[in-house]
């Protein structure tokens, strides 16, 4: 039986609205991103599949607990059973693994794309980007499959009260009849094993990328490199920042009321936190519309720029450089920078206005020399 929240006896009502309002606007967030992604083909890129990614994974960790925390608070019987609490455990920390993984790999997106813009399109590609995917998801539920088979490998005689409102790590394991410390420690084991060291590698990765950014010599370029990287900071915090103070602990000596404040925290507001941090902090996402009015712009002539007393796009610039310096029978430095521009602007993306201006800039000054 799951405690869940029989202790808060008046507040179930309002607890049952205030989640279930929650989850609605959960759901409606992530399915958005994942449908926005999908339909507007400008964003069928590295960064925004896996955001799709991202979002799907949410959108099913969701709804392994909340629909059942939702129905517990409206019944008055909060049994389950054994086979069912089983596969809540499996999917729940399945689609949790899988999280932490697809954090990191996100993360690795971001190195490549700021610290290695001319070989992104190289080593990101939509086939690297499918298997990178497949093997985050093979990978998180095969260790939810391993702790799973070692919790539920023996019966349980300690008791049917599982303190918390859905089936988790430790409050199953308070039941069991063979609480060993080596199965203990195995489980405390593949615990660090995701969380920690997926979180080393997210911080040596923001260790070269801060590195690269710091050598952008335009601000405004140094500025749109680590825009593209506050949502993914964010979200990384708050995501291992909970699975810390739950999963690395050696042994379930905590608070179940702290234990089930956190967990509330991480299944029903950090899924609600990332469609809110991601789309916001995402122009491309926010400015969605019809491909022809963001299509016209590059379709003017330098005319149209200058009236607004605006530059045009860098890789129109380069490529208007690059004719004219062919009429006038100069070709080397001007072409070779249209390619590095190109190279940026279709790779990551996020160094335009900067280092990649930077190459155009000093090209074009060899060109006239």
């Amino acid at each position: 039986m799951l405690v869940g929240f029989s202790n808060l006896p008046d507040l179930r009502t309002t607890l049952f609205a205030l989640f279930f309002f929650t989850y609605l606007v959960t759901l409606s967030g992530n399915v958005t991103i994942i449908t926005i992604i999908h339909v507007d083909g400008t964003l069928h890129t590295p960064m925004y599949r896996f955001l799709a990614l991202l979002s799907l994974s949410e959108t099913c960790y969701t709804l392994v607990t909340i629909p059942n925390m939702l129905a517990h608070l409206l019944m008055e019987s909060q049994t389950i059973p054994v086979p069912g609490c089983r596969a809540q455990m499996f999917f729940f920390l399945g689609l949790g693994c899988s999280h932490c993984f697809l954090l990191t790999l996100m993360g690795y997106d971001r190195y490549v794309a700021i610290c290695h813009p001319l070989r992104y399109s190289m080593i990101i590609r939509s086939t690297v980007c499918l298997c990178l995917g497949a093997l985050v998801f093979f990978f998180g539920f095969s260790v939810a499959l391993i702790e799973t088979s070692l919790i539920f490998s023996a019966p349980f005689c300690r008791g049917d009260r599982v303190e918390h409102f859905f089936c988790d790590i430790a409050p199953v394991l308070k039941l069991s009849c063979a609480e060993s410390a080596s199965k203990v420690l195995a489980i405390f084991f593949l615990s660090i094993l995701v969380v920690l060291v997926s979180f080393l590698l997210i911080l040596l990765s923001y260790a070269f990328i801060v590195a690269a950014i710091v050598r952008i010599p335009s601000a405004a370029g140094r500025h749109k490199a680590f825009s593209t990287c506050t949502a993914h900071l964010t979200v990384v915090v708050v995501h291992f920042g909970c699975a810390s103070i739950i999963y690395l602990r050696p042994e379930s000596g905590g608070n179940p009321s702290q234990d089930r404040l956190v967990a509330v925290f991480y299944t029903v507001v950090t899924p609600l936190l990332n469609p809110v941090v991601y789309t916001l902090r995402n122009k491309e996402t926010c400015n969605v519309g019809p491909t022809k009015s963001r299509g016209r712009r590059i379709r003017e002539g330098p005319g149209y720029w200058k009236s607004r007393g605006a530059w045009p796009p860098v890789k129109k610039r380069v490529k208007s450089a690059a004719l004219a310096n062919e009429k006038r029978g100069k070709a080397g430095p001007v072409q070779e920078a249209a390619s590095r521009d190109s190279a940026l602007i279709g790779g990551a993306g996020v160094l335009e206005l900067g280092y990649g201006s930077a190459h155009a800039r000093r090209a074009r000054t060899a060109g006239r020399r």
